[in-house]
Parts: C-alpha cells; structure tokens; sequence
C-alpha cells in the first residue's frame, strides 16, 4: 500500500492498474498499421520488440506478470486494422505441456483471453504442441526458422476463419506451423495476432 506502483520498463513509478510509465509508453516504437506477410503468415502488431515492449513481454512470460495482458490487448484492439477483430475466434499458440506444467499458464492463452473481452470475439483454444519441449528462446535465427520441436495439430475442429494469438512474433516460424495445422483440420482463413514483432521482419 505505501510502495509505489513501478513500471516494467523502467522500474520508475507508475501509475496505478498501467504497466508502463508514460515515458516508457510513449517510448514504444509503433510498427505500420497494416499486417506483414511472415513465413507465409500474414501478422499484425501493434508495437517493435525492443525496449520496454520486451520487457512486458519478458513479465508476461517468465514473471507470471498475468496483470500485463490486459494493456497488451489494449495496445492490439486499440491500433488494429479496420475489420481484422471483426468475425471468427482467437486462437492462442499452444505452448508444450511440460513448459505449460512448470510456468502454471499459456501466456499466449491469458493474451487471447483479454482480447476477446475488449473485441468480443470467442475463444478457440484448439491447438496442441506434442513432442519434445526445446524452447526457442536463446536458438539462432536459423535454428528458429526451422520451427518449433515437436509437432502442433488441431485437437478439435478450428474456426473458419483463425486469429492466431502470441505475445510476440520474431521469425513467424511457430505461427506458420500452427498455421498449417489449422489449414489441414479444415480453416479456410489464418491472420496472427502479436503484441510485439521483431522489426525488420
């Protein structure tokens, strides 16, 4: 109660119920406002991987920093494209379940389920990653193109049209391969959602 609030960012103060400090905030490098074509995915988001948007993403998903999601969806729904949020179901990227089993959550679930309150879209958490567990945190880029280890398929039968949903898309070679498992189980339409991407990507 008497400590105040500090920002991801930064560690300076915050105010309260945000993430960031208005420096940080405003500090946040916004990417075009249309989606990129990635690993034969087409993906929007809002902001750069880089600097503060790197350190919410880093809270998110090793600080069990479950509060962040909520300004991250806020960041998506507030810059996306006219008509991207409009129709079909969001679809968090599965994580490993061993991964999923010592972290206590699907950060990429949390993410999609903050969306769909702010965009009243369904949720479709219809993706399972089997297989071994190997991270792609710390691969070479060309290690992380080959795509993620084990395999990802469709458990129950996908939306027609799939809002793929991560934290953050670097190469976009886990979005493709949940992709493809989508396409195969029968969607006719994938675009990915992130809150960050690697500029230049």
């Amino acid at each position: 109660m008497l400590a105040p609030r500090l920002c991801w960012g930064c560690g300076g103060p915050a105010r309260r119920a945000e993430p960031l400090c208005r420096f940080c905030r405003l500090g946040l490098r916004r990417l075009p406002a249309e989606p990129v074509p990635l690993a034969g995915v087409a993906v929007w988001a809002p902001v750069a991987y880089e600097g503060a948007a790197r350190e919410l993403v880093r809270a998110l998903k090793f600080r069990s920093a479950a509060g962040v999601a909520d300004a991250m969806a806020a960041q998506i729904v507030a810059g996306a494209p006219a008509g991207l949020l409009e129709g079909g179901a969001l679809v968090p990227v599965p994580l490993q379940p061993r991964r999923r089993r010592r972290r206590g959550f699907n950060q990429a679930f949390v993410l999609a389920e903050r969306l769909a309150a702010r965009a009243g879209l369904p949720v479709s958490d219809c993706l399972v990653r089997r297989g071994r567990g190997a991270t792609q945190v710390g691969r070479g880029r060309a290690e992380r193109r080959t795509g993620p280890s084990g395999t990802i398929a469709a458990r129950t039968p996908p939306p027609a049209r799939a809002l793929l949903v991560d934290d953050v898309a670097t190469t976009g070679a886990t979005l493709a391969a949940c992709a493809r498992a989508l396409r195969d189980a029968g969607a006719s339409e994938v675009v990915a959602l992130a809150f960050a991407r690697t500029p230049g990507r």
